[in-house]
């Protein structure tokens, strides 16, 4: 017995707010790196690479904004689960989501991932770094709002 699914003619039934999600998580990681790059260039050109054993800003960026457009897809999901559609209501929860990936990701793993590697990197654990926390919600901010533009790509 075959089933016949039929959908309005131009009506897409795929999900594709994912790329959305990877285009608003580059521009938040665009922003985030600038500010790592001035006033934390130990991170990008140190630190960031170190978690994958090589070396030097080039790949610090490379790696900094793969993480970027990863997180930006999981910005979608949580958008899409909650139904959040207004830009002020996604910055919000954007804001939000910066702080809780730099509590899970800047504060507890990165430390914890750099010891095991043994990186010359060697930031305490818990790092409560404020000036990571202000990037990390740069990131959220400008995921957040540019995310309900680029939603549907």
């Amino acid at each position: 017995m075959a089933t016949d699914t039929r959908t309005q003619p131009g009506v897409s039934t795929e999900n594709t707010e994912w790329r959305g999600g990877v285009v608003a998580g580059l521009a938040g990681g665009a922003a985030m790196g600038v500010l790592l790059s001035m006033m934390m260039t130990p991170v990008i050109e140190v630190a960031i690479p170190s978690m994958y054993g090589l070396t030097g800003g080039l790949a610090g960026w490379v790696i900094h904004m793969a993480h970027a457009a990863v997180l930006g897809v999981g910005f979608a999901a949580l958008a899409q689960a909650t139904d959040i559609r207004s830009t002020a209501k996604s910055i919000g929860v954007g804001v939000a989501y910066g702080v809780v990936i730099w509590v899970a990701l800047a504060v507890l793993l990165m430390p914890l991932w750099l010891s095991a590697v043994g990186s010359p990197a060697n930031p305490p654990f818990p790092n409560l770094n404020p000036m990571s926390l202000v990037g990390h919600v740069v990131y959220g901010a400008v995921v957040g709002a540019t995310f309900p533009a680029v939603r549907n790509l």
